[in-house]
Protein backbone atom coordinates (compact mmCIF):
# COMPACT_ATOMS: atom_id res chain seq x y z
CA UNK A 1 0.00 0.00 0.00
CA UNK A 2 1.39 3.41 -0.96
CA UNK A 3 1.72 6.30 1.50
CA UNK A 4 -1.14 8.21 -0.20
CA UNK A 5 -3.46 5.23 0.14
CA UNK A 6 -2.55 4.59 3.75
CA UNK A 7 -3.03 8.16 4.99
CA UNK A 8 -5.93 9.48 2.92
CA UNK A 9 -8.48 11.16 5.21
CA UNK A 10 -12.15 11.77 4.44
CA UNK A 11 -13.51 14.84 6.25
CA UNK A 12 -17.16 15.48 7.02
CA UNK A 13 -18.53 18.84 8.21
CA UNK A 14 -19.46 19.30 11.84
CA UNK A 15 -21.02 22.72 11.20
CA UNK A 16 -21.61 25.46 8.63
CA UNK A 17 -20.84 29.18 8.64
CA UNK A 18 -23.73 31.62 8.29
CA UNK A 19 -23.17 35.27 7.44
CA UNK A 20 -23.92 37.91 4.81
CA UNK A 21 -21.27 36.83 2.28
CA UNK A 22 -23.26 35.01 -0.39
CA UNK A 23 -20.40 35.37 -2.89
CA UNK A 24 -16.61 35.00 -2.61
CA UNK A 25 -16.01 38.49 -3.97
CA UNK A 26 -15.65 40.96 -1.11
CA UNK A 27 -14.67 38.58 1.68
CA UNK A 28 -11.75 40.26 3.51
CA UNK A 29 -8.55 38.36 2.79
CA UNK A 30 -7.48 38.69 6.41
CA UNK A 31 -10.03 40.03 8.88
CA UNK A 32 -8.70 42.80 11.14
CA UNK A 33 -8.83 42.76 14.94
CA UNK A 34 -11.44 45.51 15.30
CA UNK A 35 -13.90 43.90 12.89
CA UNK A 36 -17.67 44.42 13.09
CA UNK A 37 -18.31 41.43 10.81
CA UNK A 38 -19.91 38.48 12.60
CA UNK A 39 -20.52 34.86 11.63
CA UNK A 40 -22.82 32.31 13.20
CA UNK A 41 -21.62 28.71 13.37
CA UNK A 42 -24.58 26.33 13.11
CA UNK A 43 -23.88 22.68 13.91
CA UNK A 44 -24.87 19.55 12.04
CA UNK A 45 -27.47 17.35 13.83
CA UNK A 46 -24.94 14.98 15.43
CA UNK A 47 -23.22 17.92 17.18
CA UNK A 48 -26.23 20.03 18.20
CA UNK A 49 -25.63 19.42 21.86
CA UNK A 50 -24.40 21.59 24.72
CA UNK A 51 -22.20 18.66 25.69
CA UNK A 52 -20.03 19.18 22.58
CA UNK A 53 -19.40 22.79 23.63
CA UNK A 54 -19.09 22.33 27.37
CA UNK A 55 -16.44 24.76 28.64
CA UNK A 56 -15.98 26.63 25.36
CA UNK A 57 -17.38 29.90 26.74
CA UNK A 58 -14.27 30.17 28.95
CA UNK A 59 -12.10 30.78 25.87
CA UNK A 60 -11.89 34.18 24.17
CA UNK A 61 -10.67 32.86 20.80
CA UNK A 62 -11.02 29.70 18.74
CA UNK A 63 -9.33 28.01 15.78
CA UNK A 64 -11.70 27.10 12.94
CA UNK A 65 -10.71 24.41 10.42
CA UNK A 66 -12.84 24.78 7.30
CA UNK A 67 -13.06 24.04 3.58
CA UNK A 68 -12.67 26.21 0.45
CA UNK A 69 -15.84 24.70 -1.01
CA UNK A 70 -16.32 27.38 -3.70
CA UNK A 71 -12.72 27.56 -4.90
CA UNK A 72 -11.83 25.72 -8.08
CA UNK A 73 -8.87 23.53 -7.27
CA UNK A 74 -6.64 23.06 -10.37
CA UNK A 75 -5.59 19.59 -9.31
CA UNK A 76 -8.40 18.76 -6.90
CA UNK A 77 -10.24 15.46 -7.07
CA UNK A 78 -13.90 14.90 -6.27
CA UNK A 79 -13.85 11.92 -3.94
CA UNK A 80 -11.67 9.50 -2.03
CA UNK A 81 -11.45 6.94 -4.84
CA UNK A 82 -10.30 9.59 -7.29
CA UNK A 83 -7.78 10.84 -4.76
CA UNK A 84 -6.19 7.42 -4.58
CA UNK A 85 -5.87 7.02 -8.34
CA UNK A 86 -5.20 10.60 -9.45
CA UNK A 87 -1.87 11.14 -11.20
CA UNK A 88 -2.29 14.88 -11.67
CA UNK A 89 0.61 17.12 -10.77
CA UNK A 90 -0.37 19.65 -8.08
CA UNK A 91 0.32 23.34 -8.55
CA UNK A 92 3.34 24.19 -6.43
CA UNK A 93 3.19 27.99 -6.79
CA UNK A 94 0.44 30.60 -6.55
CA UNK A 95 0.18 34.36 -7.12
CA UNK A 96 -0.72 36.12 -3.82
CA UNK A 97 -3.03 39.14 -4.21
CA UNK A 98 -0.87 40.92 -1.61
CA UNK A 99 1.95 40.99 -4.19
CA UNK A 100 -0.24 42.34 -6.99
CA UNK A 101 -1.23 38.98 -8.44
CA UNK A 102 1.82 38.80 -10.72
CA UNK A 103 4.52 37.33 -8.44
CA UNK A 104 4.63 33.60 -7.80
CA UNK A 105 5.37 32.18 -4.37
CA UNK A 106 5.40 28.64 -3.05
CA UNK A 107 1.91 27.44 -2.19
CA UNK A 108 3.02 26.59 1.35
CA UNK A 109 4.35 30.14 1.84
CA UNK A 110 0.89 31.62 1.25
CA UNK A 111 -2.70 31.40 2.46
CA UNK A 112 -4.09 30.95 -1.03
CA UNK A 113 -7.33 28.92 -1.33
CA UNK A 114 -5.79 27.01 -4.25
CA UNK A 115 -4.01 24.30 -2.29
CA UNK A 116 -3.26 20.56 -2.56
CA UNK A 117 -6.02 20.09 0.02
CA UNK A 118 -8.65 22.90 0.05
CA UNK A 119 -8.53 23.45 3.82
CA UNK A 120 -8.54 26.81 5.61
CA UNK A 121 -7.49 27.72 9.16
CA UNK A 122 -8.74 30.87 10.90
CA UNK A 123 -8.52 32.23 14.44
CA UNK A 124 -11.72 33.96 15.54
CA UNK A 125 -12.98 35.75 18.62
CA UNK A 126 -15.84 34.02 20.41
CA UNK A 127 -18.58 36.60 21.00
CA UNK A 128 -21.33 34.41 22.42
CA UNK A 129 -22.81 30.96 22.74
CA UNK A 130 -26.48 31.24 21.79
CA UNK A 131 -29.35 28.83 21.15
CA UNK A 132 -31.67 28.83 18.15
CA UNK A 133 -35.46 28.48 18.31
CA UNK A 134 -35.09 24.71 18.60
CA UNK A 135 -32.63 24.94 21.49
CA UNK A 136 -29.56 24.00 19.43
CA UNK A 137 -26.32 25.76 20.41
CA UNK A 138 -24.88 28.31 17.98
CA UNK A 139 -21.49 30.04 18.17
CA UNK A 140 -21.30 33.75 17.31
CA UNK A 141 -17.77 34.73 16.27
CA UNK A 142 -15.86 37.67 14.82
CA UNK A 143 -12.97 37.42 12.37
CA UNK A 144 -14.17 34.56 10.15
CA UNK A 145 -12.89 35.05 6.58
CA UNK A 146 -15.37 32.63 4.99
CA UNK A 147 -18.60 32.87 3.03
CA UNK A 148 -22.11 31.79 3.93
CA UNK A 149 -22.45 28.02 3.79
CA UNK A 150 -18.77 27.25 4.31
CA UNK A 151 -18.31 23.73 5.75
CA UNK A 152 -16.49 23.62 9.09
CA UNK A 153 -14.53 20.48 9.91
CA UNK A 154 -13.23 21.19 13.40
CA UNK A 155 -13.12 23.76 16.20
CA UNK A 156 -10.32 24.02 18.73
CA UNK A 157 -9.58 26.52 21.53
CA UNK A 158 -6.93 29.17 20.85
CA UNK A 159 -4.29 29.07 23.59
CA UNK A 160 -2.42 32.33 24.06
CA UNK A 161 0.53 30.82 25.93
CA UNK A 162 1.53 28.65 22.96
CA UNK A 163 -0.40 29.96 19.92
CA UNK A 164 0.75 33.60 20.19
CA UNK A 165 4.25 34.50 18.97
CA UNK A 166 4.95 38.25 19.42
CA UNK A 167 8.41 37.93 17.84
CA UNK A 168 7.12 36.29 14.65
CA UNK A 169 8.11 37.49 11.16
CA UNK A 170 5.49 37.89 8.43
CA UNK A 171 7.60 37.18 5.35
CA UNK A 172 6.63 39.07 2.21
CA UNK A 173 3.60 40.48 4.04
CA UNK A 174 5.92 42.70 6.10
CA UNK A 175 7.06 44.49 2.92
CA UNK A 176 3.54 45.10 1.60
CA UNK A 177 1.64 47.13 4.22
CA UNK A 178 -2.14 47.11 4.13
CA UNK A 179 -3.79 50.18 2.64
CA UNK A 180 -7.30 51.26 3.56
CA UNK A 181 -9.38 53.13 0.99
CA UNK A 182 -11.49 56.20 1.72
CA UNK A 183 -15.12 55.18 1.13
CA UNK A 184 -17.39 57.86 -0.34
CA UNK A 185 -21.07 57.10 0.22
CA UNK A 186 -24.06 58.58 -1.64
CA UNK A 187 -25.73 61.48 0.14
CA UNK A 188 -28.88 59.40 0.73
CA UNK A 189 -28.78 55.79 1.83
CA UNK A 190 -31.69 53.32 1.92
CA UNK A 191 -33.12 52.29 5.25
CA UNK A 192 -31.75 49.05 6.65
CA UNK A 193 -28.43 49.18 4.79
CA UNK A 194 -25.70 47.53 6.96
CA UNK A 195 -23.36 50.47 6.46
CA UNK A 196 -20.86 49.67 9.22
CA UNK A 197 -20.25 46.16 7.87
CA UNK A 198 -20.03 47.39 4.28
CA UNK A 199 -17.68 50.20 5.30
CA UNK A 200 -15.22 47.66 6.69
CA UNK A 201 -15.49 45.44 3.61
CA UNK A 202 -15.12 48.24 1.06
CA UNK A 203 -12.28 50.16 2.70
CA UNK A 204 -10.11 47.03 2.50
CA UNK A 205 -10.48 47.10 -1.33
CA UNK A 206 -12.28 43.91 -2.43
CA UNK A 207 -10.95 44.15 -6.01
CA UNK A 208 -8.28 41.80 -7.36
CA UNK A 209 -4.92 43.39 -6.60
CA UNK A 210 -3.99 43.67 -10.28
CA UNK A 211 -7.09 45.73 -11.20
CA UNK A 212 -6.40 49.46 -11.60
CA UNK A 213 -9.15 50.66 -13.97
CA UNK A 214 -10.70 53.82 -12.48
CA UNK A 215 -13.69 53.57 -14.85
CA UNK A 216 -14.59 49.97 -14.12
CA UNK A 217 -17.74 49.41 -12.06
CA UNK A 218 -17.70 46.57 -9.53
CA UNK A 219 -20.56 44.94 -7.70
CA UNK A 220 -20.56 43.21 -4.32
CA UNK A 221 -23.38 41.27 -2.64
CA UNK A 222 -23.66 41.32 1.13
CA UNK A 223 -26.52 40.47 3.48
CA UNK A 224 -29.22 40.92 0.86
CA UNK A 225 -27.75 44.07 -0.70
CA UNK A 226 -25.88 44.71 -3.94
CA UNK A 227 -23.40 47.58 -3.90
CA UNK A 228 -21.87 49.08 -7.06
CA UNK A 229 -18.69 51.12 -6.82
CA UNK A 230 -15.64 52.54 -8.58
CA UNK A 231 -12.11 52.98 -7.25
CA UNK A 232 -9.74 55.80 -8.22
CA UNK A 233 -6.48 56.42 -6.38
CA UNK A 234 -7.25 56.04 -2.67
CA UNK A 235 -11.02 56.61 -2.89
CA UNK A 236 -13.79 54.05 -3.36
CA UNK A 237 -16.97 55.75 -4.55
CA UNK A 238 -20.26 53.92 -3.90
CA UNK A 239 -22.56 54.49 -6.88
CA UNK A 240 -25.75 52.80 -5.70
CA UNK A 241 -27.12 50.38 -3.09
CA UNK A 242 -29.82 47.98 -4.26
CA UNK A 243 -31.71 45.59 -2.04
CA UNK A 244 -31.75 42.17 -3.68
CA UNK A 245 -35.28 41.19 -4.63
CA UNK A 246 -36.29 44.82 -4.88
CA UNK A 247 -34.43 47.97 -5.80
CA UNK A 248 -33.83 50.66 -3.19
CA UNK A 249 -31.43 53.06 -4.81
CA UNK A 250 -29.22 55.08 -2.54
CA UNK A 251 -29.20 58.05 -4.89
Amino acid sequence: MSDSQEHTLLLRPIAYARNGFTDKFGIPRQVRDDTVLRTRIEFCPAYRSDDALRGIEAFSHLWIVWGFHESRQPSAVSDQQSALSSQRTPSLTVRPPRLGGNTRMGVFATRSPYRPNPVGLTSVRLVAVEHDKNGAPVLVVEGADMMDGTPIYDIKPYLGYCDSHPDSRDGFVDSTPRRLLRVVWPERLPQGLPKDELQEILEQDPRPAYHADAERIYGIDYDGWNIHFRVADDALVVLDCDELGGSLSGT
